[in-house]
């Protein structure tokens, strides 16, 4: 831990578990420092990134107005997988902020990740620790296979307990709007707020996660319906991987049968299309999840995993 703090301090890259998903931490006060994590990433430099804290205190000085509903919902879901996107103080540069008005603040529960905010002291700059629109790390091991010695360090702290990135909401306009769903529902949201949580709109906040492809494996993917998947199983044949609630196929090499719990299938889901993108198939079949609330949030991802690349 004192190795990674140093790392941070001086300029570097280190990886790091929390509860959702492994992130690239940078010194989020340091440009260049940023700078190389988004060449790291290939990410845009338009496209913002979260800020992780060790406190809700620290976190809100990062923000120049910090309404009363980010208070409460900090109360209850901090330290948690949400990140709140409020209006940004003189704390958040462009280079965090991709030149946006806003900034995602956020507080992790991982005791890896707190321990590292808490002796590092300041934000911690914090996407995904892979490649940019890739299938998110969920593991140490996933880290050091995609990015290897671009990282200059990777704590380990085992397999991420959500699974799939946090639940981003809104505030800097002062209705609340859901950005991007995670593992803290729309439901639970509006039950702490006491009022409707809106659907992004065009005029929204970039934030992360929000493109329309992303999280995606390098093999293509697509999403299907249950009661169409053997037919196009029998239209493909051997050529296809399959993520499904079914019993393994014998006509299919590579098949993972998913949880029917939609925390048990977050949680797996990142792991499991990593494994079946190493199988050499032309398409990975994924079985479509149920379209209830409780599924939200694992449809975002697998709706994004499955979409067309951009020409």
């Amino acid at each position: 831990m004192r190795r990674a703090v140093e790392i941070l301090r001086n300029g570097g890259l280190v990886a790091f578990p929390t509860e959702t998903v492994y992130g690239l931490g940078a010194d989020a006060a340091d440009a260049e420092a940023v700078a190389r994590l988004y060449a790291v990433k290939g990410r845009p430099k338009n496209h913002p990134v979260i800020v992780h804290f060790s406190s809700a205190e620290d976190a809100f000085e990062w923000a120049r107005e910090v309404p009363q509903a980010a208070r409460r919902l900090a109360a209850k879901y901090w330290p948690g997988p949400l990140t709140l996107v409020l209006k940004r103080s003189a704390k958040a540069g462009d280079f965090v902020t991709g030149g946006q008005d806003s900034v995602g603040l956020r507080v992790p529960s991982h005791p890896v990740a707190r321990e590292l905010l808490l002796e590092f002291g300041g934000g911690v700059a914090a996407p995904s620790a892979n490649e940019f629109g890739n299938v998110s790390a969920t593991t140490a091991q996933h880290v050091r296979g995609e990015l290897g010695g671009k990282v200059d360090f990777v704590l380990e702290g085992g397999s991420s307990e959500v699974g799939i990135e946090s639940t981003i909401l809104d505030l800097s306009c002062g209705t609340p709007v859901l950005l991007r769903p995670g593992h803290v529902s729309r439901d639970a949201l509006e039950e702490v707020l006491k009022e409707k949580v809106l659907e992004k709109e065009a005029g929204s906040p970039r934030h992360s996660g929000g493109l329309a492809r992303h999280y995606a494996p390098k093999t293509p993917a697509l999403l299907v319906p249950a009661h169409e998947l053997d037919a196009e199983i029998a239209r493909r044949g051997a050529r296809v991987a399959v993520l499904a609630f079914s019993r393994p196929d014998e006509r299919v090499d590579y098949w993972i049968r998913m949880p029917k719990d939609p925390q048990a299938y977050a949680r797996r889901l990142y792991a499991a299309l990593r494994e079946l993108d190493g199988a050499g198939c032309e398409t990975i079949l994924i079985e479509s999840p149920p379209e209830t609330s409780p599924w939200t949030a694992v449809r975002d991802r697998l709706s994004r995993a499955a979409a067309s690349p951009a020409r």
